[in-house]
């Protein structure tokens, strides 16, 4: 792992989930929840493009597995960068307009292109064996029980989207 990432993570964020492009469960059959732009705009310098893993939780709901991608999605060719996190859980509805924590706290890979849609599927699938595995490990399942996820607003950690607090 880079000394860049290690220098930035854990890095916890909070927003609200909005529609994204509209690919992750029609297209790829793996749901995404999407912050705003607002919350990409505020990530650390240091968090570069790539696949990541860590913790996630939906309102008030209990704290979750996740993968989260940072970045451009070459294969799309989006104009905008993006995060988008799936949730390693099967949620019966959409949950637009929630309020999203996440716990960013290991690098996987880096953003790369694809040449195929079923390439890019199979790799999504194995950062999600990846992140399984890895949050397992000792020094990243701590993590699942951070002050972040229990504090209604999630502001009583030293950093939230970017900021100081």
């Amino acid at each position: 792992m880079n000394c860049v990432f290690r220098n930035a993570l854990p890095f916890v964020t909070i927003g609200r989930v909005v529609k994204g492009f509209g690919r992750g469960s029609k297209e790829l059959g793996i749901p995404t929840a999407n912050f705003s732009e607002d919350v990409v705009e505020h990530l650390p310098k240091e968090l570069d493009c790539g696949i990541y893993c860590g913790w996630a939780k939906v309102d008030s709901g209990p704290v979750y597995k996740m993968v989260t991608s940072i970045g451009w999605n070459p294969y799309y060719k989006n104009r905008k960068k993006s995060v988008e996190t799936h949730i390693l859980h099967n949620y019966e509805t959409d949950f637009y307009g929630s309020v999203l924590k996440v716990a960013i706290v290991a690098y996987l890979r880096p953003e790369k292109n694809f040449s195929s849609l079923e390439e890019l599927i199979t790799a999504i699938k194995s950062d999600i064996q990846a992140a399984d595995k890895v949050l397992e490990q000792p020094e990243y399942k701590i993590f699942k029980e951070n002050s972040f996820f229990q504090d209604k607003n999630g502001q009583n950690n030293k950093y939230v989207n970017g900021h100081k607090t």
